[in-house]
C-alpha cells in the first residue's frame, strides 16, 4: 500500500472551535483510527496545502481522536505547518479526504500533482445540486465546483452509498465529464457501543438526531408534536431534539423558543455528548428521520445498530441501508405520522413490537467492512 494522506483540515479548524462531531466528522475520525499508525497528516486552506511531518501528524491524530482541544498548541502546529511547506519533499502517495471542503480548487489538485500524490475524495450527497432550496444560498454553486472538479481531476471517488453513486453519475453524464474509478462503502454506526444508561426521561419520549435545517423536516415534525398536545394534553409523549442550530431554520427556532403549548414537551439538546445521545437512543419509543432527502443517513444505522424503531421518511437511501425494517411514511403526511407517533407511543404497541422484530434481521454496516471495500479499491488506484 502507497503512503496515504489525510485531509484534517475539517477536523482540526471543528476542534479549534469546540464543536461536537457532525457525521461527517465521524467518518474523518474512523479514517484516522484506521489508518493513523502509517498515514501522514495534511491541512488545507482555499486549496493551498502543507503536509505536516511525522511526528506532528501523529501528534495532531491524537487530539482529534480524544478530543484534546488546546488552542495556543494547534495555532503552533498551523505556523510550523506553514513553514515546514518551504522545505517540503516530494512525497508521493494516495491523498484520502473525506469531507468536502476544498474540493473546488483546481490548485490543490496541482499541488497533490506535483506531490506525485493521488487524491481520493469522499462524496457524501449531491444535495445542493438536486435540492438547492434546502441549502445556503449560494452553497449549490460551489458544490457544483466541487463535483466538477472532482470528476476532472480525481483519481477515485468513494461514495457513501449507491443512492450517492447513482446521483453523482447523472451529474456527470448531464455535463459530459468522465466518471473517474469508484466505489460504494457504506458507513458504519457513529455510536460506539455502551452499556445500558439509566433512563433520562421516565415518561415515553422520541428522538430527533440531526442538524436543524430544512431538508431534516423539523417545522413539520414541531406541528405534529403541536397536535398531539393539544389531543393528548399531560398524556403526549417528548421529543428531544439533538443537533445544533444551523441554517435557514428561522421559523423552526421561532417555534422552539415562542411556542407555549410545546414548552417542557420538546426538548433541544444542542450539545449533546456521545454519553448523553447514547442514554437518549437507548430507551426512546423511536427514532424519528422526517427529511426530505438524505445522502445517507448514519442515524438511521446509529438506531437500528442499538436495536431501536425508526419511522422515516420512504427515501431509496434508507430502504437501501434498512430494507424493509423501518415504519416508511411520507414527509408530508402530518395525519400518518401523528398516527404511528401515537401507536409507538402506547405501552403495549403492536405496531412497534412488530418492527422490533424486524430490527433482529438488521444487518449492520461496519467499519471493518467499508474499509475492507476501500483499501481494496485504493490497491487498483496503485
Amino acid at each position: 500500500m502507497p503512503t496515504l494522506f489525510l485531509d484534517i483540515t475539517r477536523l482540526l479548524t471543528r476542534l479549534y472551535e469546540g464543536l461536537l462531531p457532525t457525521g461527517v466528522d465521524r467518518v474523518g475520525l474512523a479514517y484516522i483510527g484506521q489508518y493513523r499508525e502509517t498515514a501522514r497528516a495534511l491541512l488545507s486552506e482555499r486549496g493551498f496545502s502543507t503536509v505536516l511531518t511525522e511526528r506532528d501528524s501523529q501528534q495532531t491524530f491524537a487530539w482529534l481522536l480524544s478530543s484534546i482541544r488546546n488552542r495556543k498548541k494547534i495555532r503552533a502546529l498551523v505556523v510550523r505547518a506553514c513553514l515546514n511547506r518551504l522545505r517540503e519533499s516530494s512525497p508521493n502517495g494516495i491523498l484520502l479526504h473525506t469531507s468536502h471542503n476544498g474540493m473546488e480548487y483546481g490548485r490543490y489538485y496541482k499541488a497533490m500533482a506535483t506531490r506525485q500524490i493521488r487524491p481520493v475524495f469522499m462524496v457524501h450527497d449531491l444535495i445542493p445540486l438536486t435540492h438547492a432550496e434546502y441549502c445556503r444560498p449560494g452553497v449549490d454553486a460551489i458544490h457544483r465546483d466541487r463535483m466538477h472538479t472532482a470528476l476532472r481531476h480525481a483519481s477515485g471517488l468513494i461514495t457513501n452509498s449507491q443512492a450517492t453513486l447513482d446521483s453523482l453519475a447523472v451529474e456527470a453524464e448531464r455535463v459530459n465529464l468522465p466518471l473517474p474509478p469508484t466505489v460504494v462503502a457504506r458507513l458504519a454506526s457513529g455510536v460506539t457501543p455502551r452499556p445500558l444508561a439509566p433512563r433520562p426521561i421516565a415518561t415515553p419520549y422520541f428522538v430527533m438526531l440531526g442538524t436543524i435545517e430544512p431538508r431534516k423536516n423539523h417545522w413539520f415534525i414541531l406541528h405534529v408534536w403541536r397536535r398531539l398536545v393539544e389531543q393528548l394534553g399531560a398524556e403526549a409523549p417528548q421529543l428531544v431534539v439533538i443537533g445544533r442550530r444551523g441554517w435557514e431554520c428561522e421559523n423552526v427556532i421561532d417555534i422552539l423558543e415562542r411556542c407555549e403549548s410545546l414548552k417542557g414537551v420538546v426538548i433541544e439538546e444542542d450539545h449533546c455528548s456521545d454519553e448523553k445521545l447514547h442514554a437518549y437512543l437507548q430507551h426512546c419509543q423511536a427514532l424519528l428521520f422526517p427529511s426530505f432527502v438524505e445522502g445517507y443517513g448514519m442515524p438511521l444505522a446509529e438506531a437500528l445498530s442499538l436495536k431501536v424503531p425508526v419511522l422515516a421518511s420512504d427515501l431509496a437511501v434508507f430502504h437501501e441501508i434498512a430494507d424493509d425494517i423501518p415504519d416508511y411514511l411520507d414527509p408530508l403526511d402530518g395525519p400518518g405520522w401523528l398516527a404511528r407517533i401515537m401507536a409507538y407511543t402506547q405501552a403495549n404497541s403492536p405496531e412497534r413490537d412488530a418492527q422490533i422484530n424486524r430490527i433482529e434481521r438488521f444487518r449492520e454496516p461496519t467499519w471493518a467492512e467499508h474499509f475492507e471495500r476501500v483499501d481494496a479499491f485504493l490497491e487498483t488506484l496503485r
